[in-house]
């Protein structure tokens, strides 16, 4: 295929017609990473980065996510005959300003944790993850961990990075995994592929590419 005619099939007016051109594809999108974001993995890497399954088995994990209450945040799909897009059956009602709920959760290879479901339209912010960790993180890690050493893991959200909640956490003597570089996959770290297998790559070069 001539470049200029790639070039043409490739323009925005004409993106559904892609997908009928042999070979061609749509291209796939990566974090850009810049100088900081290298940095912290790389740290990461260097601690962690000799872990067995038993260390890592010390860790509690936790995430948050928003959920809709009412229709889908993504596309959805329908199969159809002709004359039916606006069957009952075909369509996906939508409303103006949906509700939303956020949670929190944590779980570790001892189990799961409850979750924290915060009220209708909330989102997190350090008050109410202060509430969270001190009413399911702490009876989680005596559940799971007993009087054990264990270590937690909260990405770098800016409510859990604020002062108050630095200063809570070591108050309750809970000791941090990190801090969390953020994604890692996929990354080439020290020579070694998130795809598994060695690579080109000299030592220490950490990149976002998937080759």
């Amino acid at each position: 295929m001539a470049a200029g005619r790639c070039e043409r099939i490739c323009t925005h007016s004409e993106a559904k017609t892609v997908g009928r051109w042999p070979g061609v594809k749509k291209g796939s999108k990566e974090p850009l990473f810049s100088k900081k974001p290298i940095r912290d993995r790389l740290i990461f890497y260097r601690k962690y980065g000799e872990w067995t399954a038993e260390d890592w088995g010390k860790v509690i994990f936790s995430d948050e996510a928003s959920f809709r209450l009412f229709g889908a945040s993504g596309k959805r799909l329908v199969r159809r005959r002709k004359g039916e897009r606006y069957h009952q059956s075909c369509v996906m009602p939508t409303v103006k300003h949906p509700e939303t709920i956020h949670v929190w959760g944590c779980f570790s290879s001892k189990g799961v944790g409850s979750l924290t479901i915060l009220p209708k339209n909330t989102a997190m912010n350090k008050e109410w993850y202060q509430n969270s960790l001190q009413q399911q993180l702490l009876p989680t890690i005596q559940q799971q961990f007993g009087e054990e050493q264990c270590i937690f893991q909260h990405d770098g959200a800016p409510c859990h990075k604020a002062k108050v909640m630095t200063k809570w956490l070591g108050d309750q003597n809970v000791e941090i995994l990190g801090p969390w570089p953020g994604i890692l996959i996929p990354l080439i770290i020290c020579g070694q592929s998130s795809r598994g297998g060695r690579t080109n790559k000299s030592p220490l070069i950490l990149t976002n590419s998937k080759k």
